[in-house]
């Protein structure tokens, strides 16, 4: 028996025709996705924010420690004008045992920006202070300040 060639084509273009998707279902799609991100984006950025807030304090609390360390070895705390780079060098001071932080650097805040420090503060011997995300002082919401000793 001799299949004629024409019953071939017939069932490869049915076959074709069923695979894939549609335009309707690919719009479909797309909107679920376009929603779900809709509800779900602003949760992760406000983690995104609150994590770096967390990261912050806990470099604060660090930068605590090592001028408490500076303050057992020297009798006092590094001036303003010294700042926190006073925790990695010298400037030939006898007592002097540091680098006080790790790597001999004083790290930027999770902003980029460099920390202030104030010494006397305003209630304690020194204030160490990130500007939040905006980089200025003051400021509200994730974008306020993150002072030492503050909780």
């Amino acid at each position: 028996m001799i299949k004629h060639p024409s019953s071939r084509r017939g069932r490869r273009r049915a076959g074709r025709g069923e695979a894939g998707f549609t335009l309707v279902e690919m719009l479909v799609v797309i909107t679920i996705i376009g929603m779900i991100m809709a509800l779900v984006g602003p949760r992760v950025l406000n983690y995104l924010s609150e994590s770096k807030a967390k990261a912050a304090k806990i470099q604060i609390e660090s930068f605590s420690s090592a001028l408490d360390l500076y303050y057992l070895d020297l009798g006092r705390y590094p001036t303003s004008n010294e700042g926190l780079v006073g925790l990695t060098r010298s400037n030939n001071q006898a007592g002097w045992n540091g680098p006080y932080l790790r790597g001999g650097v004083v790290p930027n805040d999770p902003w980029g920006h460099v920390y202030v420090y104030r010494s006397p503060g305003a209630s304690s011997p020194y204030d160490i202070i990130s500007l939040g995300s905006d980089g200025q002082e003051g400021g509200s919401g994730t974008a306020a300040d993150i002072v030492s000793g503050a909780r």
